[in-house]
């Protein structure tokens, strides 16, 4: 497909956002700065050597670059303990993981930021029941609504826990929903009144999107549990699969127990190479900082040109999506095409709405990325559904993402 290349005047344009947009970028730089002494003082206390980048075989017992990569996600999460797996296919097995290790017949799952993710809502069983959900299983599930200004409604969360209550949940990132997403001073807020009040529930916070996004995780309040993906935030661009959970060392090990198997747990699990998830926590504070600029320059880019965005490019960032609402199929379709197209990987490919597995509507997906569905490299999706918004993901430098919304913003221009 020829491309043609971005010329002078639209780089005219990029230029005068990115001047608007300084001081934001360098706000931005900080919490990286920070972020990047607090993962490197995790690998200092851990004593990383270049012989914990190989691992083991078979069982994988007394494996030491599984036990060390572990150790450095727990002290750089400000968690007790980690389970850091390559088995650990998504965000949503990790949860999954989390909900089944936790969980027992009978108990309740209490979500205080409103209906979760679609691929979560398969796993819960709700609105509509699923083979091996947690319903079927004799897990019942309420959830509490967010307040008009978006925030945690932490009274009415607080009166909607009862004795079957063994779990409160919290989504920190909208999923398709338009609305903010939390920072980690409201969870905390919420998660220390359950603390208080009701000690023995366990907290669990699904933090996919969210990593390194400002200077604390949810864990530094007492969350039980932080849940994510190695393809997203922490995995710097370069994992090439798995996901995290890091919390309190009883959750850790009842989810490990779910992972693997009762007695057995987190002591076992091989893989021959771990230098890659090494490597991407140690880039994930610059390439969330690249994929947080990304944001805000799409953000004020798009703005100028008549379409809302949320978070706009004024409010707070607090994960690595930006919603764009399109407003009719055509250009959804269109803007998605357009970021796929200017993609390093399959851009010669032509995305189309689909019924993914796990989602209520038919979804379009542009995702040219380096490693399959990682969506800290940029992408793009949403559901082909009334207000028909997008979704734009990640970013590993700037300067893609700029290339890329140049491009968009020339198709969306033949929708109109």
């Amino acid at each position: 497909m020829e491309r043609q290349r971005i010329e002078e005047r639209e780089w005219e344009i990029a230029s005068e956002v990115d001047d608007a947009l300084r001081e934001r970028y360098r706000k931005i730089d900080r919490i990286a700065v920070r972020n990047q002494e607090k993962v490197l003082a995790a690998f200092w206390e851990a004593g990383i050597g270049d012989h914990h980048f190989f691992g083991s075989t078979g069982y994988g017992y007394d494996d030491g670059g599984r036990e060390r990569l572990e150790r450095v996600f727990a002290k750089a999460f400000a968690a007790e303990a980690a389970l850091v797996r390559p088995h650990l296919a998504s965000g949503t097995h990790a949860l999954g993981v989390a909900y089944f290790g936790l969980l027992r017949p009978g108990d309740t799952l209490l979500y205080a930021t409103g209906q979760p993710y679609d691929t979560l809502q398969t796993v819960i069983g709700e609105p509509v029941s699923t083979v091996g959900s947690l319903k079927e299983f004799g897990v019942r599930y309420r959830e509490v609504k967010l307040l008009p200004d978006g925030g945690i409604d932490v009274d009415g969360m607080l009166a909607a826990i009862d004795q079957s209550v063994r779990v409160v949940a919290f989504q920190r990132s909208p999923g398709y929903a338009w609305r903010r997403a939390m920072s980690v001073a409201e969870l905390g807020v919420a998660i220390q009144a359950v603390k208080r009040a009701y000690p023995q529930v366990y907290v669990v916070v699904d933090n996919c999107y969210g990593e390194f996004t400002e200077w604390e995780e949810p864990t530094a309040y007492g969350a039980d549990l932080a849940v994510g993906s190695l393809i997203k935030n922490p995995g710097g661009g370069l994992a090439p699969t798995g996901g995290y959970l890091v919390g309190t060392q009883q959750a850790v090990d009842l989810a490990g127990y779910r992972l693997t198997a009762p007695g057995i747990g987190r002591e076992v699990g091989s893989y021959e190479n771990y230098r890659l998830f090494f490597q991407g926590l140690f880039m994930a504070p610059h390439t969330v900082g690249q994929a947080l600029k990304g944001n805000l320059f799409a953000s004020e880019l798009l703005r100028r040109h008549g379409y809302a965005c949320s978070p706009g490019a004024t409010e707070d960032i607090r994960d690595i999506v930006l919603k764009i609402r399109l407003g009719s199929r055509d250009r959804l379709i269109a803007f998605c095409k357009a970021i796929q197209s200017a993609s390093p990987v399959n851009s010669h490919v032509a995305p189309e709405p689909w019924a993914m597995p796990g989602y209520q509507d038919p979804v379009i997906m542009a995702a040219g990325t380096f490693v399959q569905g990682a969506s800290i490299e940029l992408s793009a999706d949403g559901p082909v559904k009334p207000p028909y918004v997008a979704y734009l993901q990640g970013g590993l430098t700037l300067a893609h993402v700029q290339v890329a919304l140049l491009m968009a913003l020339r198709r969306l221009g033949s929708q109109t």
